[in-house]
């Protein structure tokens, strides 16, 4: 973790919930729960609210497909924690009736809206409606094409955030971790997520973040690689942030909002396009 804040800044709560984790687990807290409990009133409880909603709510895709989606952007992200993670997902949520490893295992409406849910992901501004079409095409409803553009978004955001502060997998995290994220539905205590006055709309809460982009030149720059590379973040990037006079506080904002901001282009350019499908051309 390349942000100590993350480690050891949390309120006394979330300590106390970390260390009986570990004591009954044996396992440290992994690196995402840390990152959203970490001043969960900004960020963690609208992100991990609709997380629970996109990921195990009820959906035309099954736990497994959607765990197989956040594999794929994982890969799309070249985030080697986050493939890991979701492959290691896929095995336990799908129970057989996907292969991570085998693309061909998937159903045809999986693979079709993966090919738009890519495209958003990686150029939003190139999106048309014939995207759109094709995954209609392939069986899928626009009901269905949304609920995986949600998704898409979640893991558009933590993909970021893990290349950004350096997630690793430690010992037994992998198998101890997935197992609890699937047996509790991706949701964590409230008492927890409690900070602040919760809103009722978990995705507004969100988009309400995109109006505060840094107006400082390093900030900036570093906000732009977030979106656009966040694979190529390295120690030195937070190290002359933080030599510049920046605090771990403001570059855990800045990077959060960089995240949910290109993550919410990538959702609205596929809202746009099948907006756009349902006009009579």
């Amino acid at each position: 973790m390349r942000l100590s804040v993350l480690d050891n800044g949390h309120r006394p709560r979330v300590r106390l919930f970390f260390a009986l984790s570990k004591a009954m687990s044996r396992v440290d807290m992994a690196d995402v729960p840390k990152t959203l409990l970490y001043r969960p009133g900004f960020f963690g409880r609208p992100m991990l609210e609709l997380s629970a909603r996109a990921m195990r709510g009820p959906s035309f895709w099954t736990a497994g497909e959607r765990e197989y989606i956040a594999m794929s952007v994982a890969n799309w992200h070249q985030s080697s924690y986050c493939a890991e993670s979701h492959t290691e997902m896929v095995r336990i949520a799908a129970t057989g009736e996907i292969d991570a490893a085998d693309p061909d295992s998937a159903r045809p409406e999986v693979r079709a809206v993966l090919v738009l849910l890519e495209k958003v992901s990686r150029t939003p501004d190139r999106v048309a409606v014939s995207d759109v079409d094709r995954v209609r095409t392939a069986g899928v409803s626009d009901a269905a094409i949304v609920e995986a553009l949600h998704v898409n978004l979640i893991w558009n955001v933590v993909n970021r955030l893990a290349n950004a502060f350096g997630f690793q997998l430690r010992e037994g995290q992998l198998q101890t971790g997935t197992r609890a994220l699937h047996r509790f539905g991706y949701r964590f205590p409230a008492f927890l997520t409690r900070d602040g006055v919760a809103g009722d709309d978990p995705l507004a809460e969100l988009r309400g973040l995109t109006a505060n982009e840094p107006t400082d030149e390093a900030l900036h720059a570093y906000a732009t690689l977030v979106r656009d590379a966040s694979h190529r973040i390295t120690d030195g990037d937070l190290e002359r942030l933080t030599a510049a006079g920046h605090s771990q506080d403001e570059i855990f904002e800045v990077t959060v909002i960089a995240a949910v901001t290109a993550a919410l282009t990538s959702l609205d350019a596929g809202l746009h396009a099948l907006q756009a499908a349902e006009t009579p051309r």
